[in-house]
C-alpha cells in the first residue's frame, strides 16, 4: 500500500505531507491514521522543535473522502472521519508547535487541519469553505477547533451558507495567521520557523498551555494559575539559560540548535 503521508526531519524540524494528489489530499481513513501517527512520531521526538503541516499538489485538503464514506454508506458502516478528532486534538495540545503551510484551497475537514495549527500561513488568492451542510452533513468534528479561532457571527454564516472565501478573508476571520502570494509562502514559513526556533522548548509548551487553558478560566482562577505557572518558568533551567545568554550577549544554548 503506497504511503500517502510522509514524514521528514532535518535541523529539528519535521515536515509532514499530505500526498493524496488522486482524492485532492481527502481525509480517507488511510491518510488519517498515518497522518496521527506521523504527528505522534514528531511531537514525541525531544529534537524535533518545530513541526510543518503541508501537502503536495495543488489543493491543501478537500474534506471527507466521500467516496469512501458513500462505500460505508452502502454497508451500512458509515461514521464519519474516524480519527479526525484525535489528530485535530493532538495538534492542538502538542507542546511542540505546529506550523501549517497551506499551499493550496481547502474545504470542510481541511480547515479543521489549518486552525487547529498554532500558526498557519496561506495563498492570498486560493480559496476555503466549510461546505458540510450543501451535502446534508454537519461540520460537525472541526467546529470544536473552528469555534476557538472564528467569531461566533463569522462562523456561522459560513457554516450554514458553505459559501466561498479567499486567503485574505482567511486572516480576517482568524483561521489563517498570514496570507501571501504563492511565490512567497516558502520564505514566509521558514521565517516563522525560524523565529519558532528561538523560544525555548519548555517555555513555547507552557505558552501554547497558557493559550489553550486560561480563556476557560475565571478571574481569580486564572491568576492564581498564572501566577504558579510563572513561578515554575522563572525557577526553571531554561530562565536561568535564557536570562545568563541575555546578559553574556550571547544567544541561549537552544537557539538554532
Amino acid at each position: 500500500m503506497t504511503e500517502l503521508v510522509h514524514l521528514e526531519t532535518a535541523g529539528g524540524v519535521a515536515t509532514i505531507t499530505l500526498d493524496s494528489r488522486h482524492n485532492r489530499n481527502a481525509l480517507s481513513r488511510q491518510l488519517q491514521s498515518e497522518l496521527l501517527a506521523h504527528l505522534r512520531t514528531a511531537i514525541g521526538d525531544p529534537a524535533i522543535r518545530v513541526v510543518v503541516l503541508t501537502a503536495t499538489g495543488t489543493v491543501f485538503c478537500s474534506g471527507a473522502d466521500l467516496k469512501e464514506q458513500r462505500e460505508a454508506n452502502a454497508a451500512g458502516a458509515a461514521t464519519g472521519p474516524a480519527a479526525l478528532g484525535a489528530i485535530l486534538e493532538t495538534i492542538w495540545h502538542s507542546p511542540t508547535p505546529v506550523v501549517g503551510r497551506i499551499n493550496g484551497p481547502a474545504r470542510a475537514g481541511g480547515l479543521g487541519l489549518i486552525a487547529a495549527c498554532d500558526i498557519s500561513v496561506g495563498i492570498e488568492d486560493t480559496t476555503f469553505a466549510i461546505t458540510e451542510v450543501r451535502i446534508g452533513v454537519i461540520p460537525a468534528i472541526i467546529s470544536v477547533i473552528l469555534l476557538q479561532k472564528i467569531p461566533l457571527t463569522t462562523i456561522t454564516g459560513l457554516f450554514l451558507t458553505g459559501e466561498t472565501f479567499t486567503g485574505a478573508d482567511a486572516v480576517r476571520f482568524g483561521l489563517l495567521s498570514a496570507a501571501v502570494p504563492a511565490e512567497e509562502l516558502d520564505t514566509t514559513v521558514a521565517r516563522y520557523v525560524a523565529s519558532i526556533r528561538q523560544g525555548a522548548p519548555g517555555a513555547l509548551a507552557g505558552a501554547k498551555s497558557l493559550i489553550r487553558d486560561v480563556p476557560a478560566m475565571d478571574l481569580s482562577q486564572a491568576f492564581e494559575e498564572t501566577a504558579r505557572r510563572s513561578a515554575a518558568h522563572f525557577a526553571s533551567e531554561e530562565a536561568r539559560e535564557g536570562m545568563t545568554a541575555f546578559a553574556e550577549k550571547r544567544p541561549p544554548h537552544w537557539a538554532g540548535s
